[in-house]
């Protein structure tokens, strides 16, 4: 089954779009050995209004089981509620809305959950986020056996960074070839060479080496914007922190310091955004390329150009 293409994805998305690659992505993560004809189905939620992904890999082996694997390069301590969230709605689509009045039990696919973690910032091999740790302190909350929760959900997260995990990484050819790729990125770039060069002698890198070739070969464009939107969104978020931080100053004699920093931090937002497009038709990128990339609309690129050049 292929991934819907006509939402914005990611190169790691897009890279583990059909249900072979996510049996072969999901046997390495949790150490089992499905075989190849293992029934997968994608269940991954998107958003039809803004035509985005809202998690990243969602799917249902064998009407048994259901697992959501989230992407991260900055762990976000809210991942446990997101995915609380997630699986209720994926949930829904098992379900008749009028069944859960209904006396008898409903089945559902037991739930599974993973985040891969390929940032920058030190992290363990493994580590493990949980729902409860965002609790507010209340004892009587606990069951009076065992102290647990009665609410409760536990996600590990998996350093898959080079080096780390390799006995995880290892059994993943893609994921392995996906690590080796972003690594290369960062490598060049350490050695000087720009987001879009680096990106570039990536690609050329992994191609010449054997590494994810055919994907390569056949999205090269896609991952080209794709991975340059990434890497400049991380960069900028610390941009925008910035610039909100000076644009909040001054306006936060007026309308208030909070108020100000958040008016900061649109406009910082902004600037960015409109850097980027500008760095993208540079590059000669064409328009649905680069709404692909960016998120944005045909009209909302065509707005910010003409704002740029009138």
């Amino acid at each position: 089954m292929s991934a819907n293409r006509q939402y914005k994805d990611s190169v790691f998305t897009l890279l583990f779009g059909t249900a072979d690659k996510i049996l072969e992505l999901y046997n390495a993560v949790s150490g089992s050995n499905l075989p190849s004809d293992t029934r997968v189905e994608i269940a991954t939620l998107t958003d039809a209004l803004f035509m985005d992904r809202i998690n990243d890999l969602a799917f249902v082996i064998e009407d048994r089981l259901v697992v959501l694997i989230e992407h991260q390069s900055t762990i976000c301590e809210n991942m446990p509620l997101r995915l609380l969230l997630y699986i209720a709605r994926i949930y829904e689509r098992f379900i008749d809305g009028k069944a859960i009045y209904k006396s008898k039990l409903i089945s559902l696919p037991r739930p599974e959950f993973y985040v891969l973690y390929n940032g920058v910032a030190p992290m363990p091999d493994m580590a493990t986020l949980r729902l409860s740790d965002a609790f507010v302190d209340c004892p009587e909350a606990k069951t009076e056996v065992g102290g647990f929760f009665p609410l409760e959900l536990e996600v590990p997260v998996i350093n898959v960074n080079v080096g780390r995990n390799q006995s995880v990484i290892g059994k993943s050819e893609n994921l392995s070839g996906y690590v080796c790729f972003v690594d290369k990125v960062r490598e060049y770039e350490r050695m000087g060479l720009n987001i879009s060069d680096a990106i570039e002698a990536a690609i050329k890198y992994c191609i010449s080496s054997g590494i994810l070739v055919d994907f390569l070969d056949k999205n090269s464009r896609e991952v080209r914007g794709m991975l340059f939107t990434e890497f400049n969104l991380d960069d900028a978020k610390d941009v925008w922190f910035e610039e909100g931080k000076e644009d909040g100053r001054e306006e936060g004699r007026v309308e208030g310091l909070e108020k100000g920093i958040t008016i900061g931090v649109a406009r910082g937002e902004d600037r960015a955004k409109r850097q980027l497009l500008n760095n993208l038709l540079s590059m000669g990128m064409p328009l649905d390329q680069i709404s692909i990339a960016t998120g944005l609309c045909l009209t909302q690129i065509e707005r910010m150009y003409k704002s740029e050049t009138e």
